[in-house]
Order: C-alpha cells, then structure tokens, then sequence
C-alpha cells in the first residue's frame, strides 16, 4: 500500500471519529443539556406556557384564541360570544389563519398597506362592530374611543393581548351580559393589566385568556 493511500486512509479514519464526536456533542449531548436546563429552570415556557382552567390545559399565554357562539345552520362567520372579553381581530394569511379550537394552520400579517380600500374596509366593519357590541343603555361608545387593536391585527394574527384601553371599553358590556358589577368588572381588568417590560420596553397589556379564566371564577361563585 503506498504512501497516498495510507494518508487517504487516515484521513477518512480521522474525519469519520471527527463526525461521531459532532454527532454526539452537538446532537445528543447538548440537545439534552438544554433540555435539561429549560426543563429545570424554566419549565413553563419550555412547555409551551400553558394556561390551566378547571385542572385542564386550555390555551397558552402567548397564543390568542377565539371567544365565538356556536355556529348556526348555515352561518359561515361565528358570532362573538359577548359574555366574554374579546381579543383583536384575527386577520392573518387567509381563512386557516382565523384560531378557532386550536385549529391554526397559517400565521401573519395581512400585509395590506394602509391605504388598502380592503384594509380600510375591514377597519371600519371592525369598529362599527366594537361601537355595536359594547354600547350598553346609558353608556354608548364613542368611535373615537375606540383604540386601534380593537379594529387591527397584529403582524401575527395570533396577538394574545389587548390594550387596557381596549379591555376597559368592554368592561360595561361583559358585567351587563354576566349580571355583574361594572366596578367588580374593572377592578378585574386593572388585575391583570401588565406593565412595560422592564418599566419602558413595550406597551401596557391585558391576557385576554387569562382575563377570562378569571371572569369564569368569578360569575361560578
């Protein structure tokens, strides 16, 4: 065997212990390390940050779902269900993209510029809606109160928040469809408003699942 062969040997010899130590260190030992880890110190984001109810898993924080009443015979569009607090429209990449029973298939944005005619169309169905929905006797919603995540999506279509303002605007309607106290009402949204992350990163925001899940216990009692 000459000298050529011999160090082609090697060389695939080499490369072949180089390929299983990878294999090893990159695929399976450091893919359990930060298992190990997200499991040991963070385990409820590694998880999916799951939100319970009842002892069941019924949605995670960082995915909105959808508040609807059954649908009717020969209804394509679910109604609201307007016992509940409702989260921002859900306009992504096409009709998959509307989250309803989990069964979300596409995520984004519209990307519609914001002088669309469709856009500007949906904007204004959208606020008509909210005006409609939440005006109560007595009370009703001035258009221009109405903030814009109420009539938006956001760039995924799956936002789980809304704004305190937005949560606020529906306070009336829910403790009216529920028989309840417009202060116990808002005093429950002021609850679960979250600050700004770190004091000056982002926006104020309410977790609409977790609002309801509130809102359940509290009308259960």
């Amino acid at each position: 065997m000459n000298n050529s062969v011999l160090t082609t040997a090697r060389l695939l010899g080499a490369g072949l212990r180089a390929l299983l130590v990878l294999t090893l260190v990159t695929g399976v030992l450091y893919p359990l390390l930060v298992t190990g880890i997200a499991q040991t110190a963070f385990r409820d984001k590694a998880n999916g940050s799951e939100i319970t109810s009842d002892g069941k898993v019924v949605g995670s924080s960082l995915i909105g779902q959808s508040y609807l009443l059954p649908a009717k015979e020969g209804e394509q569009d679910r109604a609201p269900d307007l016992r509940w607090f409702q989260g921002r429209p859900q306009n992504g990449l096409g009709t998959n993209s509307i989250n309803t029973q989990y069964e979300l298939l596409l995520s984004g944005a519209t990307n519609l510029a914001g002088d669309n005619p469709e856009l500007i169309e949906q904007v204004k169905q959208a606020k008509a809606a909210v005006v409609e929905d939440n005006s109560v006797p007595g009370h009703p919603v001035d258009p221009k109160d109405v903030p814009a995540d109420a009539v938006t999506s956001s760039g995924s279509g799956l936002d789980p928040a809304i704004s305190p303002a937005y949560a606020d605007l529906q306070v009336r309607r829910v403790a009216a469809r529920n028989g309840l106290p417009v202060e116990r009402v808002q005093r429950l949204v002021d609850e679960h408003e979250e600050g700004r992350l770190l004091g000056f990163l982002g926006e104020p925001t309410v977790n609409v699942l977790e609002l309801n899940i509130a809102l359940k216990e509290l009308t259960q009692r």
